[in-house]
């Protein structure tokens, strides 16, 4: 059996089972990919006291998306069962979608409602298998990976108690090109921390931003992992750091949500520290954003062109232009790349110019 993603901590609770899936058919590890790009395209809210504020949640769709884009897992099939259906578990491991409120074995089971993920196999015996890679702290508890079996009685009996059935998905895997290189860690436009330090109803606001400070940490930590990966070295401090600094975030907001949910007041600074983390994004992740951005410019080429790495399929490269990002990242970032690296191999491609451009970030 496939171990759990070594980074499911920092996987959100329909990702953790993707990655699993990934894992399983791609390989250990393969789940980081989906730190390569961070998602962080805000969609609005469509109803509740917060409709109309803008959220980084990924819907199931997107969701999908990035499995198919990153991970090599197809849908197959996607249905959604009607209450107290249940699904069909033969023909290879099902990835269901449902409401945490009605599933026993997380911490949100009776508490909140929230789509949750697992998957299930099913051999033929007289035991299914339910796995569920979610990694989280929450104020009702903690959730860790877990495989739980079911017979196939109490497994008919888990779904004929969800009142709105569940979303159903298989996959069908297809081989994975080379790691994707990494892309920018994108920002939200103003309105969006605008929208929640200004709403008026302070608890459903805090409560929500709560969530979106945890996706957007998550989000930055996977991508941190991914680039641990790519680089085969530790991070630089200045990521550490500013990983903290989104760790701070996350209890910042959860404290001042719990402040007014117990009628105290507000804590100050929430949404000025947002911002900050959100500006210094740029300052930690943007070696590998800087580069195509030189490297495009030099070429006189759109970027989307750099997305394979390699720099030698492109007409306009040549030892001339080679020299010329070297020195224009020099001077950008102010820093010296070390002689011993300034070779042909280290230069050729998106994935050497950030490492030549980490390490030299590293000895400042």
């Amino acid at each position: 059996m496939t171990a759990f993603p070594a980074h499911a901590q920092h996987l959100d609770c329909l990702q953790a089972n993707l990655a699993l899936l990934a894992d399983r058919h791609h390989g250990t590890g393969t789940h980081t990919r989906l730190g390569a790009v961070p998602r962080c395209a805000p969609r609005p809210l469509t109803d509740g006291p917060l409709a109309g504020l803008l959220t980084v949640e990924p819907t199931l769709d997107a969701q999908l998306a990035d499995a198919a884009a990153l991970l090599g897992l197809d849908v197959a099939d996607r249905r959604r069962t009607g209450p107290g259906e249940v699904p069909d578990t033969s023909g290879g491991p099902l990835y269901v979608v449902a409401d945490a409120y009605h599933l026993p074995w997380v911490p949100y089971h009776g508490t909140k409602h929230v789509e949750h993920s697992f998957v299930v196999d099913d051999d033929g015996g007289d035991t299914l298998l339910i796995s569920d890679a979610y990694h989280n702290d929450t104020q009702w508890g903690r959730a860790r990976p877990a495989r739980l079996p079911y017979a196939r009685a109490e497994f008919s009996a888990l779904f004929k108690a969800l009142p709105d059935g569940a979303e159903t998905v298989r996959f069908t895997p297809r081989p994975l090109g080379a790691p994707p290189e990494p892309g920018p860690v994108p920002g939200p436009p103003p309105q969006y921390l605008r929208g929640y330090a200004e709403h008026p109803d302070r608890r459903a606001a805090l409560e929500a931003f709560t969530l979106e400070t945890w996706l957007l940490a998550r989000t930055r930590r996977l991508h941190a992992a991914y680039l641990e990966e790519r680089r085969g070295a530790g991070l630089p401090e200045p990521v550490r750091e500013h990983l903290r600094r989104w760790d701070g975030l996350v209890e910042h907001a959860y404290l001042a949500f719990r402040r007014v949910d117990r009628g105290r007041a507000e804590p100050s600074g929430l949404f000025e520290r947002a911002a900050e983390a959100l500006a210094q994004d740029a300052v930690a992740f943007g070696a590998g954003a800087a580069v195509r951005e030189v490297v495009a410019s030099v070429l006189q080429i759109d970027e989307t062109a750099l997305v394979d790495g390699d720099l030698t399929v492109h007409p306009e490269f040549n030892s001339i232009r080679m020299v010329e990002v070297v020195e224009i990242l020099e001077e950008r970032f102010t820093v010296e790349f070390d002689p011993a690296d300034l070779v042909p191999e280290n230069l050729q491609s998106v994935a050497g110019l950030c490492a030549l451009l980490n390490r030299a970030l590293d000895h400042e």
